[in-house]
């Protein structure tokens, strides 16, 4: 297999990349295309840094072991497979699974920091950010953490306004305009991902062979 081709995607928190995310895999064959998730890069929740409230701040580029997630994406552009226990801080009582991740021909690399943490941005091939207005995921968010997470709203508009609007400032919108692609996903991100889908799957037909050309 020839070097894959790395896609960084990023955006602010709720902005829609899961979504985002399972749409994109979902266009290609397993063998294509791998995604590899900073979510499963936390350190222990009993090690996260704590506001002045005692509050864990999962939305510091501390609370991410940056330098693990960017040996593995290395592993897998160098065409290595990689292997790493998920991440469970949404239920500290669940048993991790043992994650499997396999070299592909588009490596896909997500998260909030992933322009930020530097050992990964050099990495990528292509930068891809999904934008929305801060109203539209603030409504995302409390959605989310209630169904997802239990948190009540007091809980999320406080973590909201402390911790994840703040670093949406400070680490995550200045790489805006680093980004080849941004997509707006305040309704419906449909013609962004068909151009991305179809950018692609031109490097799979292609042999995917690293940062010769971008959107």
């Amino acid at each position: 297999m020839n070097t894959p081709y790395l896609v960084g995607i990023t955006g602010g928190s709720a902005s829609g990349k899961t979504t985002f995310l399972r749409r994109l895999l979902a266009a290609f064959p397993e063998r294509d295309i791998c995604l590899l998730s900073q979510d499963n890069y936390y350190y222990p929740r009993q090690d996260q840094i704590r506001d002045a409230q005692g509050v864990e701040n999962f939305d510091l580029p501390g609370s991410i072991d940056s330098a693990a997630y960017a040996a593995d994406v290395r592993h897998l552009r160098d065409g290595e497979e990689v292997r790493r226990l998920e991440y469970t801080f949404n239920n500290p009582a669940a048993q991790p699974a043992e994650l499997l991740f396999r070299p592909a021909p588009i490596v896909v690399v997500e998260g909030i920091f992933v322009f930020h943490f530097q050992e990964i941005a050099k990495l990528l091939d292509l930068k891809v950010f999904i934008d929305a207005q801060e109203h539209v995921k603030l409504h995302r968010r409390i959605v989310r953490d209630r169904d997802e997470r239990g948190y009540d709203l007091t809980d999320v508009l406080y973590r909201y306004t402390h911790h994840v609007a703040p670093t949406f400032e400070k680490f995550i919108k200045p790489y805006k305009n680093e980004a080849d692609l941004i997509i707006p996903n305040n309704q419906h991100f449909e013609k962004g991902l068909e151009v991305l889908i179809g950018f692609l799957r031109g490097k799979v037909a292609a042999g995917a062979q690293g940062p010769a050309g971008n959107l």
